[in-house]
Formats: structure tokens, C-alpha cells, sequence
């Protein structure tokens, strides 16, 4: 088979998305967040977020269907893909479609809080409608952070299956 002759098959583009999906989740979650966190001041962060996070939650929404579209025949006849690319489609679609939007809501909420106290909502002093908008903040932001974790690691799952078809595939 001639080199680029792969190019007219879906191989490489599966690959390609797989790769930019398993790669964007692993970058965004451990470098990116993290060094803006530590980089930026917590206005700044909490923009960057807002703006960074719709695009990539939809990034993490729809590359699972396309690469249900262009799996090879054995991967999608095998429950654990479906079941790994499905488990991404969705919970990319949750933090796109109401997390993400809820967390901006809470957000906007502690905003308009700490102009109504003039406080910080890490003040140590903050009132009890703050304390109480931090608290369901964290818990919302807790349930993303734990359904992006669970978006890396079935993920990480799907490219273990993808790894053992392409061995499966030279032997």
C-alpha cells in the first residue's frame, strides 16, 4: 500500500480526532487550568474559563461521534468503544449544556454578592449568602471536574481498544 494511500480511508482521521480529543482533555485539565490558575490573578482565570471551556465541553461533545462514524468495524462491534465514546458524548454534552452555563450563573450570583457587600468572595468575612453561593459553587464545579475526569479516563479507555485493533491490524 503506497504511503498516502491511507488518506483516502477514515484510519488517519479517526486517529487524528482521537488524538486531539485525548490530547486537548489532557492538556486543558493538568497544564492549561493549572497554570492559569497559578498564573493569572482569579478575575482574569474565572474569564479565561468562561470563555475556553463552551468551545472545548462541545469539542468533547461531538469528535465521540465522529469517531463512531469512522471506527473500524471491530471497534464498533465492541460494547466497551460504544459504551467509552457514548460515556464522553455525554458527559461533554452535561458540562457544555448545564454545568458550564449553571457554574457562569453561580458565578454572575457571587459577582453581584461582592459588589452588594463590598467584599471578596474569599473573604473571610463574607456573609452567609456568600458562604452559601461558594458552597454551591465548589459543589457544581466539583461535579464538572469529576465528569471531566470521567470524560479523560473513558477516553484513555477508548484509546486502549484503539491501540489493541491497531496491533491486531500489523500482526
Amino acid at each position: 500500500m503506497p504511503l498516502l494511500s491511507a488518506l483516502s480511508t477514515p484510519a488517519p482521521y479517526h486517529l487524528f480526532a482521537y488524538s486531539i480529543l485525548f490530547g486537548s482533555t489532557v492538556y486543558q485539565s493538568f497544564f492549561v487550568g493549572i497554570t492559569a490558575f497559578r498564573a493569572l490573578p482569579r478575575q482574569h482565570f474565572s474569564a479565561l474559563q468562561v470563555k475556553i471551556f463552551p468551545p472545548y465541553f462541545a469539542m468533547q461533545t461531538a469528535i465521540p461521534g465522529f469517531l463512531l462514524l469512522t471506527a473500524p468495524f471491530s471497534i464498533t462491534n465492541d460494547k466497551l468503544s460504544l459504551s467509552s465514546l457514548l460515556i464522553t458524548a455525554v458527559t461533554g454534552l452535561a458540562n457544555l449544556a448545564y454545568i458550564g452555563p449553571l457554574t457562569v450563573k453561580i458565578m454572575n450570583r457571587r459577582k453581584a454578592q461582592e459588589a452588594k457587600e463590598g467584599k471578596k468572595y474569599y473573604d473571610e468575612e463574607a456573609s452567609e449568602d456568600m458562604k452559601k453561593l461558594n458552597k454551591e459553587f465548589g459543589i457544581v464545579h466539583g461535579i464538572s471536574t469529576i465528569l471531566n475526569l470521567g470524560t479523560l479516563f473513558v477516553t484513555a479507555l477508548y484509546g486502549v481498544v484503539l491501540a489493541e485493533a491497531m496491533v491486531k491490524g500489523f500482526e
